[in-house]
């Protein structure tokens, strides 16, 4: 889907509207995949899925549709063409796994309004069959998530990594997701202002025409987790026409207050969060710490306030579920289509 740039800078304020004024993100990938039996322990991980089992992919892309979700991001985050090849395969087969992302979500979407179609609204088990707008994201997860090695949540990649390292890194996967059917590009986990710098340049030299968020981690509420400034990062987001979104994601759920504050006072575009459970990760065990978390109810107890704030699009990453996701659908449902003036 091809976005001229002047439809890109009203591109979410009207999908926004059509969501009745707050849009809802999906949650958590690996987790979900675990649990319908995907084996995960690997480098590439979600990524693995898309070759050996995409039917578990879609499944649980249809989970967060059915619960709610207004937005669902593929499982590309870890999906690199230098990934895949350190793996054994070609350009051409590590090209055509980043588009399966894309078509795997796009076929749960086909696949969701289908149950709409033949289902009522408010049917069986909880389910939410309701047609609504609803839009496929191409994850870009940073150069750190590619390293594996817990890089992307302190975002020191060393002086080795330079602008035009980055940029290289990411240029072709950013092309290919480009014209991959996915309605925008979502840069997720964004750990520092280099790779934020990169994504820009990427956008601009590559006349990429589909918009794209922006989405930093943070482990202080103050920075983002390199320790540059989030108004730094913030204002490279919100210098770049193709951003249609700003926000937060990956970072604990007690922080995400003072950080949309801050993000407000450097940018005028919809701002987005999507916390984890609160969990550590414990990067060299390469695991969850147990009981560090939050329960849905005390996550969703945020969500109001946090909209009240400013947040305009809202949903979990790691450690959430179809449950968080339904949770904050129905704490949001007595949302009322926001009134076209704003």
């Amino acid at each position: 889907m091809g976005h001229p740039a002047a439809e890109t800078s009203s591109f979410m304020t009207d999908f926004l509207r059509q969501s009745g004024g707050v849009a809802i993100i999906d949650g958590g990938l690996a987790t979900e995949l675990e649990r319908h039996g995907a084996d995960l322990n690997d480098p590439l991980w979600s990524a693995k899925c898309l070759l050996t089992s995409p039917h578990l992919v879609r499944e649980v892309h249809l989970d967060y549709l059915e619960a709610g979700a207004d937005i669902i991001i593929t499982a590309s985050y870890q999906a690199t063409i230098q990934g895949f090849k350190a793996k054994g395969f070609s350009s051409e087969e590590s090209e055509s796994l980043l588009r399966k992302s894309v078509e795997i979500a796009c076929e749960a979407r086909d696949i969701y309004y289908d149950r709409c179609q033949k289902g009522s609204p408010d049917s069986n088990n909880g389910r939410v069959l309701k047609q609504r707008p609803i839009l496929v994201a191409a994850s870009i997860g940073s150069y750190g998530a590619y390293l594996a090695d817990g890089s992307e949540y302190s975002g020191n990649y060393g002086d080795a990594i330079t602008l035009e390292t980055l940029k290289d890194f990411h240029r072709r996967r950013v092309q290919i997701l480009a014209e991959s059917g996915a309605d925008l590009i979502a840069f997720e986990t964004v750990p520092n202002k280099v790779e934020a710098q990169a994504y820009v340049e990427l956008l601009k030299e590559e006349d990429i025409k589909i918009p794209a968020w922006f989405s930093f981690n943070s482990k202080d509420g103050v920075s983002v987790v390199s320790g540059d400034s989030l108004l730094d990062c913030a204002s490279i987001a919100e210098s770049c026409k193709n951003v249609v979104a700003v926000g937060i994601n990956c970072t604990p759920p007690r922080f995400i207050h003072e950080l949309i504050l801050s993000i407000k006072k450097v940018t005028t575009k919809p701002i987005l969060i999507y916390p984890n459970s609160g969990e550590s990760y414990d990067g060299k065990r390469k695991e969850w710490v147990q009981n560090t978390g939050i329960s849905d109810q005390d996550f969703v107890s945020h969500v109001n306030k946090w909209c009240e704030i400013g947040a305009a699009l809202v949903g979990g990453c790691c450690r959430t579920t179809p449950n968080t996701i339904r949770a904050i659908y129905r704490t949001l449902s007595s949302r009322s289509p926001a009134p076209s003036s704003k």
